[in-house]
């Protein structure tokens, strides 16, 4: 089968070297020939709400500095506490809304064009509560958001996320319906390589050669079902790329380990090694 070419681009989500500067952050992960840093704002601030328009601005003009681009957000939730998308308290939920909305204000200043969002902790099925009642809720915040995001050029993605994370949207095909139900054009999904390889009867190939022509996978994330970065477990990343190779992808695909080995800076420039020597292999 002929393969396609595409401008794809790697990122490295910050987390990952957040033992150093934002600066340094940026210099380190260019020297290693991403792209670009895909932000978790918890690294940012303990509240980054708070953060300024002029801050947003100078993280941008770092950024670029170094030759790197701020490409989008991801993990969205997890600081300041005490939000949630599916809690029964309606003053919890509006307050979490309108902190989402902040966020794409703050990622399109920064220059990025997506916010994926995870956040497991944040959307759980409270104690005595039903499934269905909790992910009605969460549905009415992510529709907010995706109002905003398409409001301001850019793309909010519901991240399917592992049974052992969180009950509320496990696959793709539950990510693809709510996207589909909603029908905002800045809602989309995207595929995280380590939960789907948990969590989907199909093969990752097969799923982005059925989501990615449809539009709805707009990001990918790449980890190895042990958490580790790609290239640093049993699963075999050359087919997922010529998958997406195949289909036409042009976003962005993000190193995002959790679990880091020998370090930060180790996992993020072995990651990129093992990727860029894949996509290399696949344009011969």
């Amino acid at each position: 089968m002929v393969t396609c070419a595409t401008d794809m681009r790697l990122a490295l989500c910050n987390e990952v070297l957040g033992t150093m500067e934002f600066g340094d952050q940026c210099r380190y992960a260019h020297l290693l020939g991403y792209d670009g840093l895909e932000l978790a704002p918890f690294t940012l601030a303990e509240d980054p709400s708070a953060l300024t328009d002029a801050q947003f601005a100078g993280m941008r003009a770092i950024a670029a500095d170094e030759g790197i681009a701020i490409v989008g957000l991801h993990w969205l939730l997890l600081k300041p506490e005490g939000m949630s998308i599916s809690s029964r308290d309606g003053a919890v939920r509006r307050r979490t809304v309108e902190f989402m909305r902040r966020l794409i204000g703050m990622c399109a200043q920064m220059g990025g064009s997506y916010l994926v969002h995870g956040s497991p902790g944040q959307r759980n099925v409270p104690h005595g509560d039903s499934r269905e009642a909790a992910l009605g809720r969460a549905k009415e915040c992510w529709a907010a958001a995706g109002e905003a995001a398409t409001a301001s050029g850019l793309l909010y993605c519901i991240e399917p996320l592992a049974a052992d994370q969180t009950p509320l949207v496990n696959t793709l095909a539950e990510a693809v319906a709510i996207v589909d139900e909603l029908n905002i054009a800045g809602l989309k999904t995207m595929l995280d390589t380590s939960s789907a390889g948990r969590s989907e009867s199909e093969s990752i190939p097969s799923l982005i050669d059925r989501w990615v022509p449809s539009g709805h996978i707009r990001h990918v994330q790449l980890n190895d079902a042990n958490r580790m970065g790609p290239g640093q477990g049993k699963d075999r990343f050359a087919p997922v790329l010529a998958a997406l190779r195949r289909n036409g992808y042009s976003g962005v695909v993000a190193i995002e380990p959790f679990k880091y080995e020998p370090d930060g800076p180790g996992s993020a420039a072995r990651a990129i090694g093992y990727v860029r020597g894949i996509l290399e292999a696949l344009e011969q």
